[in-house]
C-alpha cells in the first residue's frame, strides 16, 4: 500500500454513556470512572448491567416526531452528527449537499424496536404493528436520516463489520475524499442495543462480564480479572474533509486521518486469530498509507474488550509491533462496549488524545495482566505529546479496522 494524502478532521460529536457531547464524553473517560450500572430495561436477566447514554429525551434532543420515526440508534446518530457539523463550522442549509457524503457504521440496526413490535404482534395481534416497523429497524436508515436532516445528497451508506463498523466507515468515508466524490463526509458509527434479546445472545456466548453486583468495576480491559465485556450504546461522527479544502476555508484542523488498513482473520466466526497476524496486518497497511513506521506511534486506543482473549491478542500483537513504546489506553473500561459504534467513537477520542497530548486512563486497571506486557495508562490521565496515534477496532467475523491519525498542529 503507498502512502496517501491525509484527511482533514475538522469536526466531531459524540454522544455516550459519559454523557451528551464531546465534551461531557471526554471528560467521563479522563475521569476514568465507568459508567456502567444496573439497567431497567434488562430487569430480570442473568446479566442486567449496561452503559446506557443517560438522559437522552429524543423530542428535546432530536424533535417532536422523533419518538414516532426514530429507533434509538437513528436518534443517537442525529444528536452526534449534529454536534460534529455544527463544530466545523459548515452550514448544511448553505453547503453544496450534492457533495456530502455520509457513511455511518452499525452492526445491528433498530433491535429495540424489532423486540417491541414482535411483542405486540404476538399479545395483540398484527394490527397493532406500527408501520415504520421497516424504516425504524433497518440499519441503512440511519445515513438515510441523517442526510435528510443535514441536506447532504452525496453518497450515502452503512458500514456493518461488527464492532469494527465504526472504524471501517471511517476508513472508508477517506476513500471518498480521496476519489474526488466527495467534498465532505459525514462519518462514524452508532448503536442502541441495550435489549432484552441482544444481551441475552451476548451473555450465551459467554462473552459479558458476570460482575452484576458491582458493575462500576465490570469492564476491565487488561486486568488479569477481566472476564468479559460490559454491552453498551453510543454514537460518534467525525467530519472529514481534503486538507486542502479546510484550508482554503480557513477552517481548524482537529487531527488529521493518515492511513487506514482491514483485513480478516478468515479463522472463527467469534474467536481472533491467536497470533493476531491479519489484524498486524491491517495496522501494517493503515501505517503504510500514512507514511509512518510503526516507532512513530505515540498512543493506541486499543480495541481492548475486556474479554479474555481478544485483550491476549491486541496485547501481543502491540507487543510485537511497538513493545512498550507507546501510551496504550482502553477508553470500554468506562464506556463499555458500544458494538458498531466503537470505532467511531473511540477514533474521536483519539483525534481528542493528540489535541489536547492528553491519554485518558483505563478504568479497573487495578492488577494488569503480566502476560500483556504493554505500557497501559491508568489511574488518571497522562500528559503526553504525541505525533502519531492508532485506533484499533475488531469485529465478529474476524473483520479488522485500523486508523491512524496524526496531529493536526
Amino acid at each position: 500500500m503507498t502512502a496517501s494524502a491525509p484527511v482533514a478532521v475538522t469536526g466531531l460529536g459524540l454522544i455516550t454513556a459519559s454523557g451528551i457531547g464531546a465534551e461531557e464524553t471526554w471528560r467521563g473517560v479522563c475521569a476514568g470512572r465507568s459508567a456502567a450500572a444496573r439497567d431497567p430495561r434488562l430487569e430480570g436477566l442473568p446479566v442486567d448491567i449496561s452503559c446506557a447514554v443517560p438522559d437522552l429525551d429524543p423530542v428535546r434532543h432530536v424533535g417532536r416526531r422523533s419518538p414516532l420515526m426514530h429507533d434509538r440508534f437513528i436518534q443517537l446518530a442525529i444528536v452526534a452528527a449534529r454536534e460534529a457539523v455544527a463544530d466545523c463550522g459548515l452550514d448544511p442549509l448553505t453547503w453544496d449537499g450534492a457533495r456530502v457524503g455520509v457513511v455511518v457504521g452499525c452492526g445491528l440496526g433498530g433491535i429495540g424496536t424489532m423486540e417491541t413490535q414482535h411483542r405486540r404482534l404476538l399479545e395483540k395481534g398484527p394490527e397493532s404493528v406500527s408501520a415504520l416497523l421497516l424504516p425504524m429497524l433497518v440499519p441503512n436508515m440511519v445515513a438515510g436520516h441523517l442526510a435528510i436532516d443535514l441536506h447532504a445528497t452525496g453518497p450515502n451508506f452503512v458500514t456493518a463489520t461488527a464492532c469494527a463498523s465504526g472504524g471501517t466507515a471511517i476508513g472508508t468515508a477517506a476513500s471518498l475524499l480521496r476519489d474526488g466524490s466527495c467534498d465532505v463526509v459525514l462519518a462514524g458509527g452508532t448503536e442502541a442495543n441495550v435489549t432484552p434479546l441482544m444481551v441475552t445472545g451476548f451473555n450465551q456466548m459467554g462473552a459479558l462480564s458476570r460482575r452484576v453486583d458491582e458493575p462500576e468495576a465490570a469492564s476491565r480491559p487488561f486486568d488479569q480479572d477481566r472476564d468479559g465485556f460490559v454491552i453498551g450504546e453510543g454514537s460518534g461522527v467525525l467530519v472529514l474533509e481534503r486538507e486542502a479544502d479546510a484550508a482554503a476555508r480557513g477552517a481548524r484542523v482537529r487531527a488529521r486521518l493518515a492511513g487506514y488498513g482491514a483485513s480478516a482473520d478468515a479463522h472463527h466466526i467469534t474467536a481472533p486469530e491467536p497470533e493476531g497476524a491479519s489484524v498486524l496486518r491491517a495496522v501494517e497497511n493503515a501505517l503504510a498509507q500514512a507514511d509512518v513506521g510503526s516507532g512513530e506511534i505515540g498512543h493506541v486506543n486499543a480495541h481492548g474488550t475486556s474479554t479474555p482473549l481478544n485483550d491476549a491478542v491486541e496485547a501481543r500483537m502491540l507487543r510485537r509491533l511497538i513493545g512498550d513504546g507507546a501510551a496504550v489506553t482502553s477508553t470500554k473500561g468506562v464506556l463499555g462496549h458500544t458494538l458498531g459504534a466503537a470505532g467511531a467513537i473511540e477514533a474521536a477520542l483519539t483525534v481528542l488524545a493528540l489535541e489536547r497530548s492528553t491519554i485518558p486512563p483505563t478504568a479497573n486497571l487495578g492488577s494488569q495482566d503480566p502476560a500483556l506486557e504493554l505500557d497501559v495508562v491508568t489511574g488518571r490521565p497522562r500528559e503526553e505529546k504525541a505525533e502519531v496515534a492508532m485506533s484499533n477496532s475488531f469485529g465478529f467475523g474476524g473483520q479488522n479496522a485500523v486508523l491512524v491519525f496524526t496531529s493536526g498542529d
